[in-house]
């Protein structure tokens, strides 16, 4: 049997509280060590970060750190593509662990489906145990809060999707495609993704193979991200020619109901009506979804939270969303400095 050699590619920035558990959940892989490069690409981490990495180093030859003094993800992947060896490639997140048949599994399945890029599921979990956290990983797992995006609300059989968590690729891909797209320091894998199928590439989703990705720890990072997300989206739909999906415009047509409906309900009895049922509606799916997480967690705080867990994700993805057509349509650049 042919053993692919593969190169595992992971951006870093201040990742000291989850790369160790990173790290050892790759070491524990049952793929065989002497097939395997582990690039780690630190944006240079104002924490142990790098610190954490070099203790790899020294004991595990297939382990190297990179620097990425430009700090921003697409930057990150580009060199450790340009430094990879392997005939396979994958991308990694220092924000998760993966079950010890992770690299087995996927490129088997690379090779099998004859795909371009295959991927796993998420598995979100809170970063502590607190009812925020709780509440967070809950919203950013449910299609009430991410819409049908099946990576991340899981999925029952193996299907051919438009992107996948991270990524495990043919190196060859890369020689169709280019490198990813420095202008997107949020959803360069939507982009390039995109940019695959357009030239006839083929992605699937593997539901089996498991990601256990930390959800972020505060609202306040957890508003970033999702702002982030929703302000480069227009930029990957102009790349692309086209929007990937219908479901990334929901949050900014929600956005713009809550500003238009609210006035035009000042004038008009009907409207005001209308935009009270909406937002009635949306009240009591958030509380039932988060009434299912204070049963599961046993915190009943999580019911109480989950309202403005969910508002924060639809606010901060439709205001980004939006600031970021008028960037597209202005020519103005999207030079956002910011990993996480």
């Amino acid at each position: 049997m042919n053993v692919r050699t593969v190169s595992i590619i992971c951006p870093l920035f201040n990742e000291e509280k989850f790369i160790e558990r990173c790290i050892l959940s790759i070491l524990e892989q049952d793929y065989p060590q002497d097939k395997l490069e582990v690039l780690l690409i630190d944006g240079r981490s104002t924490d142990h970060t790098a610190d954490i990495v070099r203790r790899y180093t020294e004991k595990y030859p297939f382990i190297k750190l990179l620097d990425n003094p430009e700090r921003v993800v697409p930057h990150a992947l580009n060199k450790g593509l340009e430094a990879a060896t392997g005939e396979v490639i994958m991308r990694i997140d220092g924000h998760c662990t993966y079950p010890t048949n992770y690299i087995s599994e996927l490129v088997r399945y690379l090779y099998e489906l004859d795909a371009d890029n295959v991927g796993g599921v998420w598995n979100t979990q809170p970063a502590n145990d607190t009812a925020v956290c709780h509440a967070i990983a809950l919203a950013s797992s449910h299609p009430f809060g991410v819409g049908g995006s099946m990576h991340k609300i899981g999925a029952s059989k193996i299907m051919e999707t438009d992107t996948v968590p991270f990524g495990c690729y043919k190196r060859e891909v890369f020689e169709k495609t280019g490198l990813f797209d420095t202008d997107l320091v949020r959803n360069q894998d939507d982009e390039f993704n995109g940019r695959l199928q357009n030239l006839g590439g083929k992605i699937f989703l593997i539901p089996q193979v498991i990601i256990n990705y930390t959800a972020r720890d505060s609202i306040r990072k957890m508003r970033h991200m999702y702002y982030q997300y929703g302000l480069y989206k227009p930029l990957v739909n102009k790349k692309l020619g086209a929007p990937a999906t219908i479901r990334q415009f929901f949050p900014l047509f929600f956005l713009l109901w809550l500003f238009f409906g609210g006035i035009a309900s000042i004038f008009s009895p009907l409207v005001l009506k209308v935009y009270a049922a909406v937002l009635l509606l949306y009240l009591f799916i958030s509380l039932v979804v988060g009434m299912m997480g204070a049963i599961r967690t046993r915190r009943f705080a999580v019911m109480l939270i989950m309202p403005y867990i969910f508002l924060n994700i639809h606010m901060s993805y439709g205001f980004g969303y939006l600031r970021g057509i008028f960037k597209v349509l202005g020519g103005k650049s999207f030079n956002v400095k910011s990993n996480r």
